[in-house]
């Protein structure tokens, strides 16, 4: 008979039992113990148990920031399911593709998310479980006529809090991420990639009870699942923000956080807003940030908000199972340690690899630019029923083996140290008249020059694939320093790299995931120019 092994959950059931009366979730007013918050969740638990047919690998849920999603997600996982996260915030169309490309039959839903669940039913081509766990709300009878609805709440059975039988390969969570011809690409991350990262984050961050953790990031992110995990696995307090919140930096004092995950454009917004004086933060003894490039104006700023605690910059693609480097700052040593001003992406994980090739993915030599690639037990299998696009990006390297390797598009250079320093992106390289341009370098000269950490350069206007310019666009900057700011860039850059225009927005926009949204920019500019 197959025995129980280690799975994403895992951590979340030891604490359960060894601290069942701490806090596991705070949601402003509204605080759960470990034991409530399971009351919650295992409800769902048995409810899946007793209703799903074991075919059924994945689930879908539908919640926001609420008992309802986190209670959700550990409901799917302590049966032994992989949980696929859909976000409210999303176009409707998206979702759709997400829930038909993952092959769910089952959504738990939660009250946030009835106007949502109201639009989607319609436009569904089979019928639904759907899973409802919050108390004095349901879907419209109407509505959900030709679907079977549970209300969980009506369940007095709540599972044991026992780990489920899963095998390492079975699905934890499954996310869609963007794709160049717009389709999302699924990325099935298993039991034993979850793992492997947790376990190496318990020995590496070495969180405890009584530690409170914050909780920025959507669910259809990755990261977010270090924060709920790297969270619960240490029996601590998970707090996310609300979604009114004008930055979630703002609640680091008044929440008391002792850890704290972003990315870097939410630092932006907070150096922005004033609030990254020195000596702000003083709780903070973990500060984190991953998914966008670090620059090392912010990193110093920030540590000098959150002088107390240890700042890291983490690097990993949701196909390497969120993060799979880390570089720690040193306020001594790390600023002249930067390449072109940003922060070193450092080095792998214990026991994940990295290698930087050329176009041929032979591996090119120390201090050479390449192409990272990263291996390892963190490394997913590929893309969801996408055969094609997974043989393009996991791939086998010459001179190493028969390993698979996943190509990020990320170009680097690693010293004689093994640490990697990040030059850019493939496809953030464009041709601007006939020269091939990294925009990401315009960014730093941009941000310097124009004294704001919300500046992004844009080729404009774009005809075929190339650009006949640059131009800059900033928030926070004052428009009679136009000439100025372009100045300073001329004295740092090639001409074709120099903006020929600022443009000045109230506010930069970001995608879901919190990060500088280049292709809302570029339609409000086309906008503009029509």
């Amino acid at each position: 008979m197959a025995q129980p092994s280690r799975s994403l959950i895992s951590g979340f059931f030891s604490s359960l039992r060894s601290k069942p009366g701490n806090s596991a979730l705070e949601l402003g007013e509204q605080l759960l113990s470990y034991a409530q918050l399971w009351d919650y969740a295992g409800r769902i638990t048995a409810c899946l148990k007793d209703t799903l047919d074991p075919s059924e690998k994945v689930v879908a849920v539908l919640a926001d920031r609420s008992v309802g999603a986190y209670g959700g997600i550990l409901g799917v996982l302590g049966s032994g399911r992989g949980y696929v996260p859909l976000n409210p915030k999303f176009p409707l169309e998206r979702t759709l593709v997400m829930l038909r490309a993952s092959g769910c039959k089952t959504v738990i839903v939660g009250r946030e998310c009835a106007s949502t669940l109201e639009s989607l039913l319609p436009r569904l081509d089979k019928a639904l479980t759907l899973i409802v766990p919050d108390a004095d709300w349901g879907p419209s009878v109407d509505l959900a006529s030709s679907h079977r609805v549970i209300l969980a709440r009506e369940l007095s059975k709540i599972a044991d809090p026992s780990d489920p039988v899963v095998d390492r390969s079975d699905t934890a969570y499954l996310l869609f991420t963007s794709g160049s011809t717009g389709v999302p690409k699924g990325v099935a991350v298993s039991q034993s990639n979850a793992v492997a990262y947790m376990e190496y984050a318990a020995k590496r961050f070495r969180m405890h009870s009584g530690d409170r953790c914050s909780q920025n990031f959507d669910l259809t992110f990755d990261l977010s699942v270090h924060d709920l995990f790297t969270c619960w696995d240490a029996g601590a307090t998970l707090v996310p923000y609300a979604e009114q919140t004008l930055t979630p930096a703002t609640l680091v004092d008044e929440q008391r956080l002792t850890c704290w995950f972003s990315v870097p454009s939410v630092a932006m917004f907070a150096s922005k807003l004033g609030i990254l004086e020195p000596g702000a933060f003083p709780t903070l003894r973990w500060s984190l940030f991953c998914g966008e490039a670090l620059s090392a104006s912010l990193a110093e700023a920030w540590q000098q908000a959150a002088n107390n605690s240890v700042l890291e910059n983490l690097y990993g693609p949701t196909e390497a199972t969120i993060a799979i480097t880390y570089y720690r700052w040193n306020p001594e040593t790390s600023p002249a340690e930067c390449v072109r001003g940003l922060v070193p992406i450092g080095w792998p994980f214990d026991g994940q690899q990295v290698c930087a090739v050329n176009e041929d993915l032979t591996p090119v030599p120390v201090g050479e630019s390449g192409e990272l690639c990263l291996g390892g037990s963190q490394v997913t299998r590929g893309y969801l029923n996408d055969p094609e696009k997974t043989a393009k990006s996991f791939v086998r390297l010459k001179h190493t083996g028969d390993q698979i390797w996943y190509r990020t598009g990320d170009l680097v250079r690693q010293d004689e140290r093994g640490c990697l320093f990040y030059l850019g992106r493939r496809d953030f390289q464009v041709k601007v008249n006939g020269y091939r341009v990294e925009l990401q370098e315009i960014d730093l000269v941009l941000r310097e020059a124009a004294r704001t950490e919300l500046a992004v350069a844009i080729p404009w206007p774009l005809s075929d694939g190339s650009a006949s310019g640059i131009v800059g666009v900033v928030s926070g900057s004052d428009p009679e320093r136009d000439s100025d700011i372009i100045a300073a860039c001329d004295k740092r850059l090639p001409r074709y790299m120099v903006p020929n225009r600022i443009y000045h927005f109230p506010q930069i926009p970001l995608n879901v995931n919190g990060k500088i949204d280049r292709g809302k920019i570029t339609e409000m500019l086309a906008e503009w120019g029509k």
